[in-house]
């Protein structure tokens, strides 16, 4: 992946992105969509709630795992959904700060006001086409890798 992204040399490394879907298709599209992108990366996937939590706390297999400097979460997943994950997340004192975006097929209002009462960074509606979805991805590239300064991974 290339480099130059306002993010990359303030971390000094490629940029640690957490996909957390239950859905394989969507999986792939993100790293079609990232692998391409302008921005150092490396995605790991996991596919339902309680393998994200293993992940961002490093037990189990995921110990050695590196500290993503974002979440993009699904909510509608087996095991423990992406509102449980996202609750854990905003609720430990070590993972707060790790912004976390929801990317799901839901519209529904009351999972938009859910999620933003327990502190989502933002909320985004997968699109159903392939190609409007590719652009879904590289747009939160584009805004969440480029732009935004993220937090460092040391001090959240």
């Amino acid at each position: 992946m290339k480099s130059g992204s306002k993010n990359e040399p303030a971390l000094g490394r490629p940029i640690e992105i957490l996909l957390v879907d239950d859905n394989p298709g969507d999986v792939r599209l993100a790293i079609e969509a990232l692998k391409e992108g302008k921005v150092r990366n490396h995605l790991h996937v996991t596919y339902d709630g309680v393998e994200a939590m293993e992940f961002l706390r490093r037990t189990g297999k995921y110990a050695a795992s590196p500290r993503p400097d974002i979440v993009l979460l699904d909510l509608n997943m087996p095991k423990k959904d992406g509102r449980e994950v996202l609750k854990e997340i905003k609720s430990d004192e070590d993972l707060r700060r790790i912004p976390v975006v929801i990317l799901t097929i839901s519209k529904g209002e009351e999972d938009i006001l859910a999620t933003y009462n327990h502190h989502a960074n933002c909320y985004i509606t997968k699109p159903i086409q392939m190609d409007e979805f590719l652009k879904v991805m590289r747009s939160i590239e584009n805004f969440w890798l480029t732009i935004v300064t993220l937090p460092p991974g040391g001090a959240c």
